[in-house]
C-alpha cells in the first residue's frame, strides 16, 4: 500500500507504516497501521490484544468492516498481526471501523500521539444501562509515546490523563459525549529503570510528561474530530 503522507511525518517514533489484511474473505484488503520497534518498549494498553502492562515489540491498528461481529476480536487481531509478519513477538492489536489511513498525529515537547477517530457511537461514560443497545461502529484509538523511561504507575496515570484530554477535545468541539464504548489507549516508553525524579514517577496532567502527552493527545484528537465530521456519511 502507498505512502501515508504528511500525517506520518508529524511524528518521529510513532510514524507508522501502512500494511493491509484480508478483512472478510471477500477479497477486500483493509488498511493496517503498523508500528514495529527495533527494541522492546514498555507499554500500557487497554487493547483487545496485548492489553495490560509489559514489554511489546509492535502495535497494529486495523480497519474492519462496519458489520464487524467477531466472537473473538483478540484472536482476529492476532491473525492480522501474523498476516503483517508480526507473530513472533509480543505486541498490541487494535481494531476500528474507521479508515486508519485518515489518522491524525501531533507532538509536544517530545511526546507523540497518533489517533484514529470515529464518532459513530459516542456515549457518556456514566450513562445508564441500555444507553447503547444497538452497536454502531465508532472508535477512538490512540497510541502515545513518551521518549524517556517512566514508572509503571506513571504509564497507568498517562492513560487517565489522555482520557481527560480526549474529553476536553470533545467538549471544545461540542461533541455531546466523553468517548465511545470501545475507545482504546496505548502508551509506550523506552524500557529500563525510570530515574528517581518526579518527571518519571508521575503522569498526571500537570506532571512533566503528563502535560506534554495531554497536549499532543488533545491536538491529535481535535484534528481527528474535524476529519471525522468532514467524512461523507
Amino acid at each position: 500500500m502507498g505512502d501515508l503522507g504528511d500525517g506520518a511525518r508529524l511524528v518521529r517514533t510513532l510514524a507508522p507504516r501502512l500494511a493491509s489484511h484480508a478483512d472478510d474473505g471477500s477479497g477486500w484488503r483493509a488498511p493496517v497501521l503498523v508500528w514495529q520497534f527495533d527494541e522492546p518498549v514498555r507499554c500500557v494498553a487497554t487493547a483487545v490484544l496485548g492489553g495490560g502492562l509489559g514489554e511489546r515489540r509492535w502495535i497494529t491498528n486495523a480497519t474492519v468492516g462496519f458489520q464487524y461481529a467477531s466472537d473473538d476480536p483478540a484472536a482476529h487481531a492476532a491473525a492480522i498481526a501474523a498476516e503483517c509478519g508480526l507473530a513472533e513477538a509480543a505486541g498490541v492489536g487494535l481494531l476500528t471501523a474507521v479508515d486508519v489511513t485518515t489518522f491524525t498525529a501531533a507532538t509536544d515537547g517530545g511526546a507523540e500521539a497518533v489517533v484514529t477517530t470515529g464518532l459513530g457511537a459516542i456515549t457518556w461514560a456514566a450513562a445508564g444501562d441500555g444507553h447503547h443497545e444497538e452497536w454502531v461502529p465508532g472508535t477512538v484509538n490512540l497510541v502515545a509515546w513518551v521518549p524517556e523511561p517512566v514508572a509503571d504507575a506513571a504509564l497507568v496515570n498517562l492513560v487517565a490523563t489522555i482520557t481527560e484530554a480526549k474529553t476536553q477535545a470533545f467538549t471544545e468541539a461540542r461533541v455531546p459525549a466523553t468517548g465511545t464504548p470501545s475507545d482504546a489507549v496505548v502508551v509506550c516508553c523506552p524500557t529500563g529503570p525510570a530515574p528517581d525524579a518526579d518527571r518519571h514517577r508521575y503522569g498526571g496532567p500537570r506532571s512533566y510528561w503528563g502535560a506534554r502527552t495531554a497536549r499532543a493527545a488533545h491536538a491529535a484528537i481535535s484534528l481527528g474530530i474535524d476529519r471525522d465530521r468532514a467524512r461523507p456519511r
